[in-house]
């Protein structure tokens, strides 16, 4: 029991480093991008590429990853996203919905449709036992730097200028402005960032998940799902939904195999008739 709960744990680190830059993008941004998954897919192709095939360390290719998932999102925040915020959340889904399919027939086209993995160093591969309690050394690599990244991230939102700056923007873009905010900037680096956690997630996420081209259309529901349940208000809410869902799912893989990922379901509608608005509410939403 211990050890499903410690891989349960891990996984759900993982989903929410994944989805927590749709919960920035979509709870303080107010932008529904579906196309999530797609930067996440990128991180975790750097990482393959130059891994297997340039040698580069494991442990060097995660920055790398991050930057260049980062990168991409910048680019396609001021090319493309940044003519949406204004548009309908039906125009923003139909509008990343279409990114995505265009990013796995682009890289099924490019990199093939075979599934891969990243060659771990030694030192993460096999578990130790810890007063019985099988831990693999990957899974607890990912507890340690999942959680030093969610605890970063919170400061960051919650306690610098750039925080304040964001959530200024969000509420009122117009009297931001007014104050000499650079709201385009700042979303433009907000997007970035998410994007560039994405690719992190994907990175990390690639020896456990394994990676294909269609990985951003089997992972966008759990993205969904982890930032529906947690809630739009703060990381907090996102964060605990994914440490919830990542115990259920594992742990229902465990007990009830056949029944696949119906408890994961199962937990959102008993959260959702719970609580409409996610475990963490604007304050007076409904």
């Amino acid at each position: 029991m211990l050890t499903i709960l410690f891989d349960g744990i891990a996984y759900g680190m993982l989903l929410f480093v994944l989805a927590s830059g749709l919960a920035v993008t979509l709870g303080l941004m107010n932008f529904v991008n579906l196309a999530h998954g797609s930067f996440a897919m990128a991180g975790g192709y750097v990482t393959v590429i130059i891994v297997n095939r340039l040698d580069v360390p494991f442990f060097a290719a995660l920055p790398i990853a991050f930057l260049v998932s980062a990168v991409l999102g910048f680019l396609f925040e001021r090319a493309l996203y940044s003519h949406l915020y204004g548009r309908s959340h039906l125009d923003q889904v139909l509008f990343t919905v279409g990114l995505v399919f265009m990013s796995v027939a682009a890289t099924d086209y490019v990199l093939g449709s075979s599934q891969v993995f990243v060659q771990v160093p030694s030192v993460l591969q096999g578990q130790f036992n810890v007063y019985g309690i099988g831990i693999g050394r990957y899974r607890l690599m990912i507890v340690v730097l999942c959680g030093l990244l969610t605890i970063g991230l919170q400061l960051i939102l919650s306690n610098t200028r750039f925080g304040s700056r964001l959530r200024a923007a969000v509420d009122d873009s117009r009297v931001a402005r007014g104050l000499g905010i650079d709201v385009n900037w700042v979303f433009s680096l907000t997007f970035a960032f998410g994007s560039g956690l994405a690719g992190l997630g994907g990175a990390l996420g690639t020896e456990i998940l394994g990676l294909d081209p269609t990985f951003p259309l089997k992972f966008m529901i759990y993205f969904l799902i982890v930032v529906t349940v947690g809630g739009t208000s703060s990381i907090t809410g996102p964060f605990l939904a994914s440490l919830l869902l990542g115990i259920g799912d594992v742990a229902g893989k465990y007990f009830v195999p056949t029944l696949g990922p119906f408890v994961i379901y199962t937990i959102m509608i008993a959260v959702l008739i719970w609580r409409p608005q996610g475990l963490f509410a604007r304050a007076g939403s409904r």
